[in-house]
């Protein structure tokens, strides 16, 4: 058996203890992890030369989308602190909304947040409203969750923030940041299609109503706006004067950084016993374990491309099929294994491909994932969060709504495109 073929064997090893992550009880970014290390050193061993600069470009991209949603996490963790979420599901609650009004209310804010967010964070943060305001109701949770799944998935493929594969392309500069937008349509109907459909079988009544008292703590308003100006930094940094996305993100985090010491320091000179906020805190309870294994699967990749296996994959894929037929085939594959190797394997097998066909690229592998609910992190992250209310197979019942809608995204675009 050849070093090549053993490299291989690792990887699918480790990707399959991923897989099973939940009945083995095994973090995901442990396997794939022990697995790069493995693959880089046979790489090295088998290569026999300086393989020096081929790990340094793995480390740079890497370091790039780590610290780009390190700053995007911690946001979020510092807005959760400050009972944003909390605050806004007391709102709806107040309202006395009926369930098919909060499904929709939490599908459209779930489309509009994971523009500008990870649609995993956009996924856990809605959910944990609609698992709080459906209490009692399993049903309604189900349905939700699966709405929240498909609409996060889709609000963030045409937006380079809303998608670690579309940041990935942004960052790959395979695509400008403008070009996305081009998204905006497809994406709407692959959300809006199945939402419909799953809208018929909800309850019609109103949850009872709950007496909430959660409130915004100080200064959130101010952090919402800090939020929003990171995000135009990274974006104006990047189309107006060349700068790589992650430079406005670092900024944005060093703003914040300073707001968070003058609100301490004003607190201790009125003398207050708690300081309150603490950004530091909050940016150790970013989810390590979903960075780790993206570290871990893009570095067990970029070594796999060592041996040459991505090269026979491209041609195995590019080579066979045309152009437009691999890329819609990209969709269903990324239901099966997550979004993000899937790309990364295809940024290194460096296909030829024009802006029509990588947009359609970031549109297969950002919302095709959310056919299954193992597809997407998104999915991942609900099932752990939700339990027995949101699973495999219920997702699974809802697959064909979701599919029309895959398939209405692909043919919008096309028809745009042509």
């Amino acid at each position: 058996m050849s070093i090549a073929t053993v490299a291989l064997i690792i990887f699918i090893v480790a990707y399959v203890l991923v897989i099973f992550e939940e009945i083995i009880e095994l973090k995901k970014s442990k396997p794939v992890l022990l697995a790069a290390g493995l693959i880089w050193f046979l790489a090295a061993f088998a290569s026999g030369q300086n393989i020096e600069q081929s790990a340094s470009a793995a480390i740079e991209s890497y370091a790039e989308l780590l610290l780009f949603l390190l700053v995007s996490f911690t946001y979020v963790n510092v807005l959760e602190e400050r009972n944003a979420f909390s605050a806004l599901q007391s709102w709806l609650t107040a309202r006395g909304f009926t369930y098919r009004q909060l499904y929709w209310i939490l599908g459209t804010f779930t489309f509009c947040l994971s523009i500008v967010l990870a649609n995993m964070t956009t996924a856990l943060v809605i959910g944990a409203v609609a698992v709080g305001l459906g209490r009692g109701n399993a049903k309604f949770i189900t349905l939700a969750c699966i709405n929240i799944v498909v609409a996060a998935n889709a609000g963030g493929a045409f937006c380079p923030f809303g998608d670690v594969t579309s940041l990935m392309l942004w960052q790959a500069e395979v695509l400008p940041f403008v070009a996305f937008f081009k998204l905006f349509i497809p994406a709407v109907l692959c959300w809006i299609i199945p939402a419909g459909l799953m809208t018929l079988a909800l309850p019609k009544d109103a949850p009872p109503a709950v007496k909430s008292t959660a409130a915004l703590k100080p200064h959130t308003r101010t952090i919402t706006a800090l939020a929003a100006i990171t995000i135009f930094l990274s974006a104006w940094g990047n189309v107006a004067l060349g700068l790589p996305p992650v430079m406005g993100m670092l900024l944005g985090l060093g703003l914040l950084q300073a707001l968070v010491f003058y609100l301490q320091r004003q607190a201790k000179h009125r003398g207050d016993a708690d300081l309150g906020l603490d950004s530091f805190a909050q940016m150790q309870r970013v989810d390590w374990d979903t960075l780790l294994f993206f570290l871990g699967v893009m570095f067990s990749l970029s070594g796999l491309a060592q041996f040459g296996w991505l090269a026979e994959a491209n041609t195995a894929l590019y080579g066979n099929f045309n152009a437009t037929t691999a890329n819609i085939i990209i969709g269903p594959l990324s239901a099966l294994m997550d979004n993000v190797p899937l790309v990364y394997a295809i940024l290194e097998m460096h296909p030829s491909l024009n802006q029509d066909q990588w947009l359609l690229l970031a549109l297969a592998s950002g919302v095709g994932g959310s056919m299954l609910s193992i597809g997407s992190s998104a999915g991942i992250a609900l099932m752990g969060m939700a339990g027995k209310n949101y699973t495999f197979m219920k997702h699974l019942v809802w697959l064909p709504a979701i599919a029309l809608g895959y398939v209405a995204a692909i043919a919008a675009h096309l028809a745009l495109s042509s």
